[in-house]
């Protein structure tokens, strides 16, 4: 779904496990924005410091210049949208707080395009904080997967290892790593640890 010049504003939300390439089709939607000369402004949550501090980078590379925002702050974004801003860009929505989908809304109500790009499903395989109100909200959804690591099928869930094992189940929810810490996984190859097991 593409920016509606008639002012009508839209959510559109690309989600899916690590390693489906969100980034990628996020930065691909905003490089076709800067070519249509569009005015837009990308954030990123000032803990995705994976690649870099301020730029939202894709696992291949590919890159654009981000604001960092601060997670507990959703609203700081609200300082840096001016008039001649057409859209916003967010990418791991999925770190921030419930109070981001009234700032989403409150764009897209004034006729805004606004992108948002994260994790569907937690390392648990459920979902994601704020992502399932999200998805509701939303226009236009894109649902990426990956390559399923142990198997080679599509890949819908995001597998956490901690010292080449799987992930507890009490394990904090939030742990923010690359290849050393998560794979892509199908649902039949992600496994969750529970202690009483």
């Amino acid at each position: 779904m593409q920016y509606n010049e008639s002012g009508i504003g839209v959510i559109e939300v690309i989600c899916g496990p690590m390693y489906a390439g969100k980034t990628e089709e996020l930065i691909r939607r905003t490089k076709r924005m800067e070519y249509a000369k569009k005015n837009f402004l990308i954030f990123k949550p000032n803990i995705d410091n994976r690649y870099a501090t301020d730029f939202v980078v894709s696992h291949n590379k590919k890159s654009m210049e981000a604001i960092n925002i601060d997670i507990n702050h959703p609203e700081q974004i609200i300082a840096y949208v001016t008039e001649e801003i057409q859209s916003i860009v967010i990418d791991e929505v999925q770190f921030f707080d419930e109070r981001l989908l009234e700032i989403v809304k409150h764009f897209a109500d004034k006729g805004m395009r606004v992108i948002c790009a994260g994790l569907d499903m937690d390392f648990k395989g459920e979902p994601f904080g704020l992502i399932p109100n999200l998805l509701a909200m939303a226009e236009s959804v894109t649902k990426l997967t990956a390559i399923c690591n142990c198997c080679g099928e599509e890949a819908t869930r995001t597998q956490r290892l901690v010292d080449g094992r799987p992930a507890y189940d009490d394990d904090p929810i939030v742990l923010v790593g690359a290849t050393e810490s998560y794979e892509a996984r199908c649902r039949k190859c992600h496994q969750v640890l529970h202690h009483h097991e």
